[in-house]
């Protein structure tokens, strides 16, 4: 929707289109169109700020509502949840550059992956002399379990860079501020796992500054999937409970105490 000016004889419909300076976390309100009033411009500029404020707690409110819903319902929220998200995308998609996904300044962001690939080698180490590394038994069982993941691990990214980060750059105009927030919003989607939350806290806030310095998804999200991966073979499942986070946590726990119970049961004798 647009506003209308009162200025020029044409009466043209006023645009509010986004434009990102050179700056890297610097955005601006840009007006297409001609006779545009500095009126017009504020209210284009208000709108386009309620409408982040709107896509930034409604989606992140799904997610939440997602997270501590028990199943069979879990399932069919994610599929709401992801059809708005999808729609959501849609109506504000400028390309991929601007989500990161090019080659712009990917050789130079590979660094990342080699981190996360020393890092992941370093805990598979400890993991091996602490006698926790848990592998699948096949290659094809670890390519099951882990594969979907990959592309799970690159999905996050993009919500978490594209459609937070960008939005909060937007509406704060501080990339300090929205980065720490953008990675606070991520670590909480990750309660009560106190491993992953404090893991995607410190890792949220990081790959936020990598993104904005390199603009370049493909790296976090290689990063991410390797890390993940990590975790997943290297923390017993009786710690990180297979990396839930919400009421499956929690459930997971409550079964895992209910089959000890049963074991521990004294049986009645016949």
């Amino acid at each position: 929707m647009g506003a209308v000016s009162n200025h020029g004889s044409s009466g043209e419909v006023a645009r509010c289109a986004l434009s990102r300076n050179k700056e890297p976390a610097s955005y601006e309100y840009r007006m297409e169109g001609h006779g545009i009033s500095g009126a017009d411009r504020k209210r284009c500029k208000l709108r386009t700020r309620r409408r982040d404020l709107l896509e930034l707690g409604g989606i992140y409110a799904l997610i939440l509502v997602v997270i501590w819903t028990p199943r069979p319902w879990q399932a069919v929220l994610w599929v709401i949840a992801a059809g708005i998200m999808i729609y959501i995308a849609y109506l504000s998609f400028e390309g991929l550059r601007p989500m990161g996904l090019c080659t712009a300044n990917l050789v130079r962001s590979l660094w990342a992956v080699a981190f996360a690939m020393a890092v992941a080698m370093i805990a598979v180490v400890l993991a091996v002399r602490l006698h926790t590394l848990h592998l699948p038994e096949t290659p094809w069982l670890f390519l099951r379990k882990y594969g979907l993941y990959v592309l799970w691990a690159a999905v996050q990214q993009i919500i978490l860079q594209w459609f937070f980060l960008s939005r909060w750059l937007r509406l704060m105009n501080d990339a300090t501020s929205a980065a720490a927030l953008t990675a606070g919003l991520f670590a909480v989607a990750h309660l009560p796992n106190p491993i992953l939350t404090l893991i995607t806290l410190v890792f949220g806030m990081a790959s936020c500054f990598f993104f904005l310095h390199y603009r370049n998804l493909v790296p976090l999200a290689i990063a991410h999937a390797i890390l993940g991966t990590c975790i997943g073979i290297t923390i017993p499942a009786a710690i990180d409970h297979n990396m839930r986070v919400g009421i499956s946590y929690l459930t997971y726990v409550e079964h895992e105490t209910i089959t000890k119970n049963v074991l521990t049961k004294p049986q009645r004798p016949y």
